[in-house]
């Protein structure tokens, strides 16, 4: 959430002609003299997690959705066995099994919205996606979201009726929300996990638009959002075979970023500290501690070069949203008729999956949720000041009532400018303001995590606009 009253007396001052004051706003407090337990920093129960990912689970799911024939948008959805109708209802019988399983623990629900007139949707089409939530115990309406695309297409965008398996491009994401669910849906939470089959990617990414304005209609703390878009090759077209990168997209600066926010970033930094960016950081830390032989490759962009994801409708509204995927992809197998031209063979189908690799980015997200979902929110209203001083002082907005339950503390992130990863870090307690003596703000970027009474933290938070994940 954007902090009004520091923007207010930035701007009314006319503080950016002397940026180096600019955050010279704070009163300076001393440092908490009393000695502060550091909660742990290492979790079995996620190790638990990675493991029970299941390759045999994947391999069905996929194999099931693929028997659909095609999952285009446009296709048919009367048939029991064929068309996009079919899988929609397929995969809401399987939310609706896990939730059985877990004595009703999870909200399966339908959001649809009909479109007409798109380049891609010339008639009227009813988009429909499915949805199942998994409500937290302590701050349940904070959510994280692991997302996937139900719907497929061959090389022409309008073809409904060709054979379309989709079985990489996305029956491996859809059949990794199903698992993450299968799984977290044994635990409980403090926040809340949302698992979401969405439709209409392929046709401009509706699905993504259906469920960012329903999160805002009811008032959803959204705090991360995974895509997750062909997590299951491992053959690009480059001729790499590698099973042990994957990439994480996000975006630098945030979509929804004001005027005046911009003008703020300019003299204090904040290009590559989004809330977005963040995630990814922290995604990136959860893959070199919980993964075994997955080294996460953090790409400083949106999406692919001039290409778009379902990520990308929870970004333009101002959620943190990334994009999870494969390091090396095989464009004969995206969006291809089936066929076979001079020995070269085309098209989406099941021999180019590799489940185990689909098991690991699929225990990549249902860690990473599970880690996010305990921890507290992230710190609120995030301010930093110390221009033209020896030391940097950071202060932050505590939670109050049932969202602090769990709540033992903050820890402080430091880095250099150059660095893509926070590198320094110092646990501070549960305090709200703390001042990193004899380290220059000038030098580092900051930010600030809240950390659970046993160990689970929070993204980091940028200070000010830039790095916002919301107000909490």
């Amino acid at each position: 959430m954007v902090n009004k009253r520091l923007l207010t007396s930035v701007f009314r001052s006319s503080i950016l002609s002397s940026p180096l004051t600019l955050f010279a706003l704070l009163p300076i407090a001393s440092n908490a003299a009393e000695a502060v337990t550091v909660p742990p920093s290492e979790h079995l129960v996620l190790r638990d997690i990675q493991r029970a990912t299941s390759a045999e689970n994947l391999q069905r799911d996929v194999t099931k959705l693929v028997s659909f024939g095609t999952r285009h948008t446009l296709s048919e959805t009367e048939s029991e066995r064929r068309g996009i109708g079919a899988a929609r209802r397929w995969i809401k019988s399987e939310f609706e099994k896990i939730s059985a399983a877990c004595g009703a623990c999870l909200e399966v629900i339908e959001q649809k919205q009909t479109f007409s007139g798109e380049k891609r949707i010339p008639e009227p089409t009813q988009v429909v996606n499915i949805i199942a939530i998994q409500k937290g115990s302590t701050d349940p309406n904070r959510y994280v979201v692991m997302s996937g695309d139900i719907d497929s297409r061959v090389s022409d965008p309008l073809n409904a009726t060709a054979d379309s398996p989709g079985a990489n491009d996305n029956a491996t994401g859809v059949a990794g929300v199903l698992e993450a669910a299968r799984i977290l849906s044994q635990y409980k939470f403090n926040g809340s996990l949302v698992y979401a089959a969405l439709s209409g990617e392929e046709q401009g990414l509706f699905g993504g638009k259906i469920m960012a304005e329903q999160a805002i209609k009811d008032n959803w703390r959204v705090e991360a959002v995974l895509n997750n878009d062909m997590i299951g090759n491992i053959a690009g077209i480059n001729g790499v075979i590698n099973n042990t990168t994957a990439r994480v997209f996000s975006e630098g600066v945030r979509y929804v970023e004001t005027e005046e926010e911009a003008r703020l970033r300019r003299f204090t930094g904040g290009e590559v500290d989004s809330p977005s960016r963040n995630l990814a950081r922290y995604i990136d830390v959860i893959a070199d501690k919980y993964i075994p032989n997955l080294d996460l490759m953090m790409v400083y962009r949106l999406d692919r070069f001039a290409r778009g994801g379902h990520h990308r409708p929870f970004n333009q509204v101002g959620f943190p949203a990334v994009r999870i995927m494969e390091t090396n992809e095989h464009y004969d197998r995206q969006h291809q008729d089936i066929r076979n031209e001079n020995g070269r063979q085309y098209g989406d189908e099941l021999s180019g999956v590799d489940f185990d690799f689909n098991a690991k980015l699929t225990s990549l997200n249902a860690v990473s949720m599970a880690s996010l979902a305990w921890a507290p929110a992230p710190p609120a209203n995030v301010e930093i000041s110390g221009a033209v001083q020896p030391s940097t002082t950071l202060s932050w907005q505590k939670p109050q009532g049932k969202q602090a339950e769990n709540l033992a503390g903050y820890r402080i992130y430091w880095r250099l400018t150059t660095e893509p990863q926070w590198t320094h870090s110092q646990y501070v307690g549960n305090v709200d303001r703390f001042i990193l003596e004899n380290i220059v703000i000038d030098n580092y970027f900051f930010g600030v995590a809240s950390v659970s009474r046993d160990g689970f933290e929070s993204p980091v938070v940028f200070p000010g606009p830039a790095g916002s994940f919301g107000g909490y």
